[in-house]
């Protein structure tokens, strides 16, 4: 049955479209809007109204052979309108009025074609130095990644209220200093790049293992943080952190297909079918980290991730893998980005090299310290090396305190299986 022959109950669906759309399109639709609107707060309202005329229209008239076209067509109709109550219609808002006339007239509002450099100039608009790193970050993740205020708090482990303030406040400061929706000039860009880099990152992984919701990977972030990684590499060739990155997304990437089961249920490394494993993105990957390499200016945090991603890549199973030099290589990345979570993959990986007593060593001092109070990767990581000293009853307990911190469903599911296990 078409859209245009759908019962009035077909409602839910239309609204699971809708919603599929805005994570697939969302961030280039508000891109686009904000470069002909030159507010970002506006654009997100504008996006935001287009949408509820969307639910409103759609279930009557059909939905659109292009949906994405229509609610940025809509959207700046709705602009222009608020200009003309406004009586401030000038120049450049006619001639964006003539410029939707004439497209609607020659039948090109369906074949409308997002601009790729949108979304990277709100990356970079978001990024500028007039916000603080955190007030950066949290808006791109936002406004790019299409993540609520809950996700954003979770990758942090922050409040949700200080996200919300923080994003406020940064829309707020973008507004009243002007900043226009341009991408900067070259020299203007190593004041962001690495705003642009984690936020970039955060957006992939986000994508490569959703921290809610019902999916285990949101495949639509992934892919729009590995087109962003794409672009930057070319813009920027000679910048090693640049490459790097976009390895550690390729090599990241390339397990996707092994990572979920038939019925969506995530399966860890050691259980993956390495066959389904995308060999071609694979040496992609292998390419960019050697072309961060050539830069010859050593290797950075990216760099040293993308390293261990590559030894994973290479190794034909989880027994054969170099966990010797996953160790050194954690070892290096713990001094030159220290964090709780490098901490506990360096003892998952001495785990593997010397033994889970060993490794349980590093995560009880590390959960002595304090660190990932809210996170239920530490108890995970805890109740699988209690399980492999025979602890089963500790083990048991661990796994059910860390179901009970995770908020993705799926994720939460193989954490009861195993602790019923």
């Amino acid at each position: 049955m078409s859209a245009r022959q759908a019962p009035d109950d077909a409602a839910p669906a239309l609204r699971a479209r809708v919603d599929a759309l805005w994570r697939i399109e969302g961030a280039r639709i508000v891109a686009t809007l904000t470069r002909y609107v030159g507010d970002l707060d506006l654009a997100e309202e504008l996006a935001q109204e287009a949408v509820v005329e969307a639910l409103a229209r759609w279930p009557q008239k059909g939905v659109p052979g292009n949906p994405g076209a229509w609610l940025t067509a809509v959207a700046k109709r709705r602009a222009i309108d608020r200009w003309r109550r406004r009586e401030r219609l000038d120049a450049r808002h006619r001639l964006l009025a003539l410029d939707l006339d004439r497209e609607a007239a020659e039948g090109r509002i369906e074949e409308w074609e997002p601009i790729d450099d949108d979304v990277l100039r709100l990356v970079f608009t978001a990024c500028r130095p007039v916000l603080s790193r955190e007030a950066r970050v949290a808006l791109t993740l936002r406004v790019v990644g299409g993540l609520g205020s809950e996700e954003i708090a979770r990758l942090f482990l922050l409040p949700v209220g200080t996200v919300q303030q923080r994003i406020v406040r940064a829309k707020r400061t973008l507004s009243a200093a002007r900043v226009p929706f341009e991408t900067p000039e070259p020299h203007e860009w190593a004041p962001r790049l690495g705003s642009v880099l984690g936020v970039v990152y955060l957006v992939f992984t986000e994508g490569y293992a959703a921290t809610s919701g019902d999916r285990w990977i949101r495949t639509e972030l992934a892919d729009e943080a590995l087109r962003l990684g794409r672009v930057l590499a070319g813009l920027l060739p000679r910048e090693p952190e640049v490459h790097a990155l976009l390895a550690l997304m390729e090599l990241q990437a390339s397990r996707f297909r092994a990572r979920v089961g038939p019925d969506g249920t995530p399966v860890l490394l050691a259980d993956q079918d390495r066959s389904r494993w995308d060999r071609a993105q694979i040496e992609r990957g292998r390419a960019a980290l050697d072309r961060a390499d050539g830069v010859g200016r050593g290797r950075g945090p990216y760099a040293l991730q993308a390293a261990i991603a590559r030894c994973h890549a290479v190794a034909p199973s989880v027994a054969e893998t170099d966990w010797a030099q996953i160790v050194t290589l954690y070892d290096a990345l713990g001094r030159v980005a220290p964090n709780p979570v490098v901490e506990l993959n360096r003892a998952v990986a001495v785990s593997m090299l010397d033994g889970p007593a060993a490794g349980l060593e590093l995560v009880e001092e590390l959960a002595a310290s304090g660190a990932l109070p809210e996170s239920h990767l530490l108890p995970s990581v805890r109740a699988e090396l209690l399980g492999r000293l025979g602890r089963r009853e500790e083990a048991r307990t661990a796994y059910l305190l860390a179901a009970s911190l995770a908020r993705n469903e799926p994720q939460r599911r193989v954490l009861l299986a195993k602790a019923d296990g």
